[in-house]
């Protein structure tokens, strides 16, 4: 059985690299995609996300539009990465299709009640939360009674070692630090079991600009061409001859789990710190006597924590995917 899967997305180059992914491998079964402000504003979130989901031949998957902005904080976004359109400025045939009419916390709610109600282990939701984490907060504690379809929580967030936002911040935790310590707190509360994908192991899977172009040769304006001119865009905006394919590695996390090296750690979110706000603070500690001369105690929330992967097998994985088999 395809293993059931739901996205929330900021779509963004890498978003929409994952969206392909999970759009298009016969192991997943991608129920509902969820968008939030992140890359780019709420509104173009959207439109690239149905975007991508027509290139990849998936206009049966809901999208639904949620939070335009962070619990407290005033919006960000990182067009200057993404483009100004959030999806590299391709110039592509933007999506005539509509979002579903729910709110996405709404929908998401509806998906995960859906599944739990089956009773049914297998039809449990591994949800894959790619953006910064305000739906996620707001579903975890408006509808605690979603736990129950959730089999796992996967996110594309925070670092143990290394930021981008900041020196000490990863973006999608920078962008709403506070939603993304409700997530943990929630998931401690609810036992869902949580691995976080981080830039530990982000930018390490990656694609040559020579193989991206091969991609895109054919046009037709499908996946195959989409995909490729995602990764050579980031080629030629970065000066690069290769390019991460980015969030679609946790996508990649939860079809071969085995391609990550991962370790079970207390993890806390940094919020107030002048120069680590949004840090996620992974406890390596080796010895559990300096937790009694430690005034904060040990965070609650324990979780996998990606440290090394093997970039080889997931950007093989993903390009598979997405050429459908023309290389």
């Amino acid at each position: 059985m395809a293993i059931p899967v739901v996205l929330d997305v900021d779509t963004g180059v890498d978003d929409a690299c994952a969206l392909l992914l999970a759009a298009l491998h016969p192991a997943l079964d991608l129920r509902a995609v969820s968008c939030v402000g992140g890359n780019a504003p709420v509104d173009a979130v959207v439109a690239n996300t149905l975007t991508a989901l027509d290139a990849a031949g998936r206009p049966d998957v809901p999208v639904a539009r949620g939070a335009d902005r962070p619990l407290l904080e005033e919006p960000v976004d990182a067009r200057h990465v993404h483009g100004q359109d959030g999806m590299g400025d391709l110039d592509w045939a933007r999506s005539e299709r509509v979002p579903d009419p729910r709110h996405a916390v709404e929908l998401l709610r509806d998906v995960l009640h859906e599944a739990a109600d089956h009773g049914d282990d297998a039809r449990r939701i591994t949800l894959i939360p790619l953006a910064p984490l305000t739906n996620i907060a707001l579903l975890l504690r408006t509808y605690p009674s979603v736990a129950k379809g959730i089999r796992e929580i996967v996110f594309m967030g925070g670092a143990a070692e290394v930021g981008n936002a900041t020196a000490s911040a990863e973006f999608n935790v920078f962008h709403d630090p506070e939603a993304a310590a409700v997530v943990l707190d929630a998931c401690a509360d609810l036992d869902i079991p949580v691995t976080m994908y981080g830039l530990d192991v982000f930018y390490a899977p990656r694609i040559s600009i020579e193989t991206a172009r091969k991609l895109a040769a054919p046009g037709g304006h499908g996946a195959a061409e989409l995909a490729g001119r995602l990764i050579e865009f980031q080629c030629e905006r970065f000066g690069s001859v290769d390019a991460t394919i980015g969030d679609a590695g946790a996508v990649c996390a939860v079809l071969e789990p085995a391609g990550v090296r991962r370790e079970q750690l207390p993890v806390r979110v940094e919020l107030a710190g002048t120069w680590s706000r949004g840090r996620t603070i992974v406890d390596r500690r080796d010895w559990s006597g300096d937790l009694s001369h430690d005034p904060h105690g040990q965070a609650r929330s324990s979780i996998d924590v990606c440290l090394e992967v093997d970039a080889q097998r997931y950007a093989t994985l993903w390009l598979d995917t997405v050429s459908g088999g023309m290389r």
